[in-house]
């Protein structure tokens, strides 16, 4: 099958485990604080790993062996990363938005109703997901994909549990819970599809295609998970599942890879 096929497919499977993480909402209406804590450290701790392990080292072997010195491999990533950051951060600085527990983010506008301000927030947090894993099966390698993707399913099934429930307590219905986690899924494999087709159709852009989603998964991780967290005041709770996902996404690269 075309690569660009495989890492559109891989990123779309990863997305839509956020509908499936969302199901138990069907027979449960809440989880306590501290296990939402938990789920959001697990997701940016497998982020963190992935970013580390699956896009950043990766990124700096393929600088190397296009012929990059160490100095130039180095400072091609650094550069690509704070691309991905400053994409990220126009983004979020530009389109309206709204978080569950932080508020609205971006600029304002009244013609979004609030669900969709939550679906707007949600898909900026997945399109960057989505853009690794594809940029992970566009090497043309599927050892350095696969672990990216499952990875990301992993950690998408806790995060669409918390969406879901946190719509149910705004009193949205399931329907409508369920419905909303499989559309901001949903936009991952449009990440997907970019990664892929740009780093296998034009290689000399793979190390900038790993720094760049490198950088954007660096920029959700820091200006939203972690503050989420801190939001709540589930510090500790948060800390542990990002140690408990840290530690998966570096065993599913390490064994996968």
């Amino acid at each position: 099958m075309n690569i660009i096929a495989i890492g559109a497919i891989a990123s779309l499977l990863a997305g839509l485990a956020t509908a499936v993480g969302a199901l138990p909402i069907l027979f449960i209406k809440d989880v306590s604080p501290r296990w939402q804590g938990i789920f959001l450290g697990l997701g940016g701790g497998i982020m963190l790993a992935a970013t580390a392990f699956s896009l950043i080292v990766p990124g700096l072997d393929a600088a190397a062996q296009q012929g990059a010195s160490e100095f130039n491999a180095a400072g091609l990533m650094v550069g690509s990363i704070l691309l991905g950051g400053a994409l990220l951060w126009l983004i979020h600085n530009n389109f309206p938005h709204e978080h569950f527990h932080r508020g609205p983010e971006g600029r304002q506008s009244e013609k979004f109703a609030q669900i969709w301000l939550f679906v707007i927030a949600i898909a900026l947090h997945n399109l960057p997901e989505g853009l690794a894993v594809g940029v992970g099966f566009g090497t043309g390698d599927l050892s350095q994909g696969i672990p990216l993707a499952l990875g990301i399913g992993i950690q998408n099934m806790p995060e669409g549990l918390v969406v879901a429930l946190a719509l149910r307590n705004l009193n949205y219905s399931i329907a409508s819970a369920l419905g909303i986690s499989l559309l901001t899924g949903v936009v991952e494999p449009v990440g997907g599809l970019l990664g892929a087709a740009a780093v296998s159709i034009a290689q000399p852009l793979l190390p900038w295609g790993l720094g760049f989603a490198a950088g954007a998964m660096l920029f959700v991780i820091v200006d939203e998970i972690i503050p989420e967290i801190d939001s709540q005041g589930l510090d500790q709770e948060g800390t542990v599942g990002v140690m408990i996902g840290f530690v998966t996404m570096m065993f599913l690269d390490v064994v996968l890879g």
